[in-house]
């Protein structure tokens, strides 16, 4: 009877030393479970009560339209992008600068460049939306730089338009940089631009253009003589200046309304100064196609760069959104699927009737001043 008394006592006291082991590993379980969610909820408290500076550049904080609060760092090498912002398109701007910053995760910096009289304006529409923690730096435009280089016709139907210009001074706008970015404003970027920044240039290239004859955008599009989308469309081959260049008629454009820049090739060449050097000879020669009906911006970069340029894929300059026709030809798949859309052409999604106009509505910020807005006929194609 001693020995089963003896037994039960020794079950008894290794069953309860037993429970107690459980229990404190339960307890110590539990412990570090709430340790952890308290650091979380200490991290989440700060992110929702950290300051942001005023203007200029400036952290970012939190993704646009970003389901939750949480921080987002944003580091490493900064991605420049130079776009233009003009007084009438500055809802343009914004929207493109939204669907780039919301469609990324890099170091994005916007250097916008602008005119005396757009400063106050683009600020406080920045300052009061969801674009105030973006990163920028506003560049003021001086026109003065285009005395006697460009000529005022007064029979064309649009007045000339400085900043259309810019992207001939690119290194003075981003001057510590080695590479850049250049985007017309009427554009919506539907891939993460460090994709794009990433692009390389071959050896001795200061740009990459997506050239017109291997561009995804002339799907379902119809070419013809006298086009713009060779260079004879762009240049006057009777001229003794064209001719002697040497350059043959047929060779594929480009559109330079998108481009990646290797700013220290760019000034090694003074690419500046060849642009320059052929604007003051169009003034006195007369150098531009008879049969172009647009931009006067192009035939320099055409005669800089001719053979002497890399390329970006296709699919980050999906374009003619903006032409008559062009852009409602495209399926809604590969419109989806294009990084980067661009409705140059008369046609734009803020104004006069175009197409896809639902995809530019989707990254529109609505002007906190009330001064700018989309107007859209009745008869809008959809």
């Amino acid at each position: 009877m001693q020995f089963v008394s003896n037994a039960f006592h020794y079950f008894l006291f290794s069953f309860f030393s037993v429970n107690v082991v459980i229990l404190l590993l339960i307890a110590v379980a539990f412990l570090i479970i709430v340790h952890r969610n308290l650091i979380s909820l200490n991290d989440f408290l700060r992110s929702v009560s950290s300051d942001s500076h005023h203007m200029g550049l400036q952290p970012i904080d939190f993704l646009i339209e970003a389901p939750q609060s949480f921080e987002v760092a944003r580091t490493g090498e900064e991605v420049p992008v130079v776009i233009t912002a003009a007084g009438e398109r500055l809802g343009a701007l914004i929207a493109a600068m939204n669907s780039i910053y919301s469609n990324t995760k890099s170091n994005v910096v916007f250097h916008i460049v602008t005119m005396n009289d757009t400063v106050d304006h683009l600020k406080n529409w920045l300052s009061k939306t969801g674009l105030k923690d973006v990163k920028y730096r506003i560049v003021q435009f001086d026109p003065q730089v285009l005395e006697g280089k460009i000529r005022r016709n007064p029979v064309e139907s649009e007045p000339l338009k400085p900043l259309t210009f810019a992207r001939f001074f690119l290194p003075t706008f981003v001057p510590n940089g080695k590479k850049a970015i250049y985007l017309d404003d009427d554009v919506i970027v539907q891939g993460d631009i460090q994709e794009l920044y990433n692009t390389k240039l071959k050896t001795g290239h200061a740009v990459a253009f997506s050239d017109d004859c291997d561009s995804a955008s002339l799907k379902g599009l119809v070419r013809g003589a006298g086009n713009q989308y060779n260079y004879i469309g762009f240049l006057d081959y009777k001229k003794d200046s064209i001719r002697k260049l040497g350059m043959k008629a047929t060779t594929c454009s480009f559109n330079p309304g998108v481009f990646v820049a290797n700013l220290t090739e760019w000034k090694r060449q003074n690419i500046t100064k060849q642009l320059e050097k052929w604007m003051e000879l169009n003034v006195a020669e007369d150098l531009y196609s008879r049969t172009l009906a647009g931009s006067i911006t192009t035939p320099p970069l055409l005669i800089v760069f001719y053979k002497k340029h890399s390329s970006i894929d296709p699919m980050w300059h999906v374009r003619h959104l903006g032409s008559t026709g062009a852009g409602n030809r495209y399926s809604s798949r590969f419109v989806k699927a294009a990084k980067l859309l661009h409705w140059n052409g008369h046609y734009k999604p803020w104004g006069r009737t175009s197409s896809y106009t639902d995809i530019w509505d989707k990254w529109y910020i609505p002007d906190p001043t009330g001064k700018f807005h989309p107007v859209r006929k009745h008869t809008e194609e959809k």
